[in-house]
């Protein structure tokens, strides 16, 4: 066991050449753990948290990564409820086949686990059900890894129906392939008439009991799949009238606790959940937006995202995540006083990639600034000088941010100048809510609107279209119907 060094030994041609000295040694990484100090015994069991160790592999990349991603881990495992007590890593060419860390870094660590008295390993990394099963035979307590650990999360802090369906979801999908049986519990289920296999008739076959776990996770499973179809037809259907209405729509993603929920609060007055907490947020909320011009726009906090974010959550959360997809604009938060916001950036991406929303206009809002360090600022300003700087929690660069997403979003795709009668004031009433209205002049025969619509709306206006030798605009173009191409 080393002590954890500030700098890593170096590396130059980066093949991943180090000593052999520090390939084979367990590195504790300082300042992760959350320990109590002056707690009681008796307060200690009324918590009833967890007490943690966690574990990382470094494969590749510079230590600072390496100790970023535990640090994020130590996060999840403290959201999650638990006692982070120490923090080890071990410098690998990649994780071991039978036990992550290899069978003596192995009996290492159960020596950790037992001078803390952990009852928990957390792994920095989705085990294989092998590699779960020989390292808790060497440690002599639970061993968990990342993905076990966001969707326990993600089950605590599921709320609507639909949130804690997605979750059972992935739950079950990640737990199927991981079932377990000890003994009589793999071969007790047997064929014949006596159930507990002895006498005659009870030396069939049978099912064991794993068999039947499977069979009754994958009859959940569909039973749950089946859910969210339905679950999924109710939200298609609200995003069809808002297609059918034309409203333009923007979403808030980005990094987990990044303050996407603060930003929706500041920025239409939304009222919902803000913790300082990893995945705070699971279900969307929508609000409704107006522009100064008049221009509706919905805005949606979705669920936070983070590195390596499990396979089965991004199934599960699909349904979800469409909504993305589908927007006329990603607003992307990103963390400013994070140690590696790029990080951040990257891990976000990777999973709009997943959901084939690369296609969809960005804007990068970099949150937390009156929290950031000044030096980071300045990289993150070269970095994107197209992005917004803002303050959730002070209010700075707020405005700034809702004037370039109402720039961005796009606008109907056609220009009217109409005059409608008086007795059809309801296409009045729509043109105010769904387009873009320029100029409104109430004339003797109507009201005289020049707007940017909609080409269903506009079908429904060129009855009304005004004489055309009357109303030219100053530039001599006549009135009527023109399309323009400031749309996305």
């Amino acid at each position: 066991m080393t002590a954890f060094d500030n700098e890593a030994r170096p590396d130059p041609d980066g093949t991943g050449d180090y000593e052999l000295e520090e390939r084979q040694a367990l590195r504790r990484v300082a300042g992760l753990s959350t320990e109590l100090q002056d707690v009681s015994e008796v307060e200690y069991r009324q918590l009833r948290l967890e007490r943690v160790v966690l574990v990382g592999v470094w494969t590749g990349g510079t230590l600072a990564d390496a100790e970023n991603s535990l640090a994020e881990l130590a996060r999840l495992a403290e959201t999650a409820g638990s006692l982070v007590l120490d923090a080890i890593i071990q410098r690998r060419d990649r994780p071991d086949a039978a036990t992550y860390i290899g069978s003596g870094k192995a009996k290492e660590l159960r020596d950790i686990v037992e001078s803390v008295a952990a009852d928990t390993v957390i792994c920095d990394g989705e085990l294989t059900p092998g590699q779960l099963q020989q390292l808790e035979k060497v440690v002599k307590v639970k061993v968990v890894d990342r993905t076990a650990l966001i969707l326990d999360i993600f089950a605590q802090h599921a709320s609507s129906k639909e949130g804690k369906a997605q979750v059972e979801l992935a739950q079950l999908q990640y737990l199927k392939p991981r079932l377990r049986g000890w003994g009589e519990s793999l071969s007790r289920q047997v064929g014949g008439r006596a159930a507990g296999g002895l006498g005659i008739g009870g030396r069939g076959p049978g099912e064991t009991k794993i068999e039947i776990d499977r069979r009754r996770i994958t009859t959940r499973m569909a039973r749950l799949r089946k859910e969210l179809v339905g679950m999924k037809t109710a939200r298609d259907v609200k995003r069809a009238r808002r297609r059918t209405g034309r409203v333009p729509s923007a979403v808030l993603a980005g990094y987990t606790n990044a303050g996407k929920s603060s930003l929706l609060n500041r920025l239409t007055d939304a009222g919902v959940l803000v913790e300082n907490a990893l995945f705070a947020t699971l279900d969307p909320t929508v609000r409704r937006c107006q522009a100064p011009d008049g221009r509706l726009y919905t805005l949606a906090d979705m669920v936070g995202f983070v590195r390596h974010l499990p396979t089965q959550l991004i199934e599960a959360f699909r349904s979800t995540l469409e909504e993305v997809a589908e927007a006329d604009l990603i607003v992307h938060v990103v963390d400013a006083s994070d140690a590696d916001p790029e990080a951040q950036i990257r891990a976000v991406r990777e999973v709009l990639a997943d959901i084939d929303a690369l296609a969809v206009p960005e804007l990068l809002v970099f949150n937390k600034t009156d929290a950031a360090d000044p030096d980071m600022l300045l990289r993150l300003r070269r970095l994107a000088p197209a992005g917004v700087f803002v303050s959730a929690r002070t209010g700075e660069g707020i405005a700034e941010l809702r004037s370039q997403i109402e720039a961005l979003l796009p606008r109907p795709a056609v220009e009217v100048d109409v005059v409608v009668p008086y007795t059809r004031g309801d296409l009045v009433a729509r043109m105010h809510d769904n387009a873009d209205v320029i100029s409104t002049e109430h004339t003797a025969e109507g009201t005289h609107l020049k707007a940017r619509v909609a080409p269903e709306l506009a079908s429904l206006l060129a009855p009304f279209l005004p004489p055309a030798d009357s109303h030219a605009n100053s530039s001599g173009v006549q009135p009527g119907v023109v399309p323009v191409s400031n749309t996305r």
